[in-house]
């Protein structure tokens, strides 16, 4: 049996243990309350299907990871419960290549 302090509301899936967000499996509206690991969160915003909350605290420049992985890091604090989008995380993801004007990439 999971301790009371281990509970999430199943409208939100954790994808890997190592993740600092959560992923909506439903719209969330703005005003919903939400439990993120026995700890009972309102929403400030509505969160769409398929977006990002904080799992929990973070700081300024924190690393965000999906599926274990970094994909970006935080521009300010974000609270648990919080949105986690393009008004609060830049990416960390570095091409692995360039494409230069006038230049084809060719298999070898």
């Amino acid at each position: 049996m999971t301790s009371r302090t281990q509970e999430t509301d199943p409208r939100l899936i954790l994808l890997s243990p190592d993740d600092n967000c959560l992923i909506a499996a439903a719209r969330l509206d703005a005003g919903t309350q939400v439990e993120i690991e026995g700890e009972r969160i309102t929403l400030a915003r509505t969160i769409e299907l398929g977006h990002k909350v904080a799992r929990h605290d973070l700081a300024k420049d924190d690393k965000v990871l999906r599926y274990g992985a970094v994909i970006g890091h935080v521009t300010e604090a974000v609270r648990r419960g919080e949105h986690l989008h393009t008004h609060n995380l830049e990416s960390d993801y570095l091409p692995t290549y360039t494409h230069d004007a006038g230049h084809q990439f060719v298999h070898h």
